[in-house]
């Protein structure tokens, strides 16, 4: 059987999407090696004031120029304008979808929501549309994972929660969702909802023909 050893991230998205490219690639063993990113330890700074680029794939990225891993597992949207030199994107899937959803206590859709009611986003693009539509909603900064985010509505410290659609159907909380927003009035990153696999660059055509190759081809 092929084997990849790949890295990703330790939340439970990232475990999903990891199954999502098992799917995907049945004939290939993928050896995961679980990989705290910064992003994943700093859940207190708000996105807007991170300095960083890969904030979300410095660590995995640096294990991947180590020789550590063979690729590196990433949501598209958290990769740098311009990956780490050496570094090559392998594959990128087609998007599960590109849209933002709403989460809300009681299902109420963004103009449903009470005045001056607390909505969670993380991302500055999210806030300032959100703004945009509802200029008299409180705006709260939430990090951590999808749960995390999600239990601050059933904690009481926000009304509703606006979020990656693709990453609740990855996570089966579509039941969830009060509203999903379409592109005609809340743009999204282009890469939303799509996964990429990166590796080193003298290693590119290597990890290609394991992705492709049909019988039992080794890794190493």
């Amino acid at each position: 059987m092929n084997i990849l050893k790949v890295g990703t991230r330790p939340s439970p998205l990232a475990i999903r999407q990891l199954d999502e490219i098992r799917e995907i690639f049945p004939r290939v063993n993928f050896e995961v090696v679980i990989i705290p990113t910064l992003g994943d330890k700093d859940k207190i700074t708000p996105l807007a004031e991170v300095a960083t680029a890969d904030f979300f794939t410095r660590e995995i990225d640096q294990a991947l120029l180590a020789g550590k891993i063979d690729v590196a597992l990433h949501s598209s949207k958290d990769l740098p304008e311009k990956l780490s030199d050496g570094l090559k994107v392998v594959l990128e899937t087609k998007s599960i979808s590109p849209w933002d959803a709403l989460v809300s206590k009681n299902r109420l859709k963004l103009n449903q929501l009470l005045y001056a009611g607390k909505v969670g986003a993380s991302s500055q693009r999210r806030k300032e549309q959100i703004r945009a539509l509802r200029p008299d909603l409180i705006l709260v900064d939430v990090r951590g994972n999808i749960g995390e985010r999600l239990a601050l509505i059933d904690a009481g410290k926000i009304e509703a929660l606006v979020v990656a659609h693709a990453a609740l159907i990855r996570l089966g909380f579509e039941h969830l969702i009060s509203e999903v927003f379409s592109g005609d009035n809340f743009i999204t990153s282009p890469k939303q909802g799509c996964l990429a696999l990166v590796t080193r660059e003298d290693r590119w055509e290597k990890v290609r023909s394991i992705l492709s190759a049909p019988g039992p081809v080794t890794g190493n």
